[in-house]
């Protein structure tokens, strides 16, 4: 496998920040990501930070009564969102974000930094939500969130330095809801690449490998995963091959 040269976390906000972005996202059998590795140009860097490459995240998410955002997401809606406070486990820095969708699909992440149990948003988070959401053109007066589900997992990153693109690389992944209920994935990596044009190098790569564009939200797959009654229509084929209970 290529040893990839390092990237600190400063020099890599700073050539592939990416809060807009085009996003696509490739389920891997984790048995098939050492040949992706293996094909990747020998100019990709991977971040370490602290001498660590691997780290853990916990993504808290928020949505309505009535499920609001999940919704928009199985209905394929174009004003849909996510709210969620992330957590960095291995520096514990946490941050309120809210993810909206731009002109022709392309992914707005928004955050600030958060400081509480990660359980609820409070007056400051959900005055920020308001905020992005209606700047984004969603309704949003009135709307409480509160915490549905938690996802946890381990991601590398690596910097493509021909396109300025990014690509992350999800294992160990988890899902669980408040009652305990959990879910897992644990035989398959969520590969998303991040650009801000169409298509990058990976991409070509991952198709050349056999490998396509799946529909997989880690806030709304995982949900449906855990949450049978819900509408799940359009994630059913990843979650007959992927989710163990």
């Amino acid at each position: 496998m290529i040893a990839f040269a390092p990237i600190s976390l400063d020099e890599l906000v700073g050539e592939a920040a990416l809060l807009t972005r085009l996003d696509r996202k490739y389920l891997l059998p984790a048995a098939g990501l050492p040949e992706l590795l293996n094909r990747m140009p020998s100019s990709v860097r991977m971040l370490e930070i602290g001498g660590q490459r691997s780290f853990g995240y916990r993504s808290v998410y928020f949505d309505t009564a009535g499920l609001d955002s999940y919704l928009a997401a199985a209905h394929g809606r174009r004003r849909r969102f996510k709210v969620r406070i992330r957590t960095y486990l291995d520096t514990g820095l946490d941050f309120v974000e809210v993810k909206t969708r731009g002109a022709r699909g392309v992914t707005v992440k928004e955050r600030i930094p958060y400081e509480g149990d990660g359980s609820r948003l409070g007056p400051a988070g959900h005055r920020y939500a308001h905020t992005v959401l209606a700047d984004a053109g969603i309704p949003a007066e009135g709307l409480d969130f509160h915490a549905v589900m938690a996802t946890y997992y381990r991601r590398t990153t690596l910097y493509v330095p021909e396109t300025g693109s990014r690509v992350t690389l999800d294992s160990d992944l988890a899902w669980q809801l408040p009652d305990g209920s959990t879910t897992r994935m644990p035989d398959s990596v969520v590969v998303e690449t991040k650009s801000a044009r169409a298509a990058s190098d990976v991409d070509r790569l991952l198709r050349s490998l056999g490998h396509r564009p799946c529909r997989i939200s880690k806030y709304a797959t995982g949900l449906a995963a855990l949450r049978p009654d819900l509408p799940a229509n359009k994630w059913h084929g990843v979650l007959r091959r992927h989710f163990t209970s």
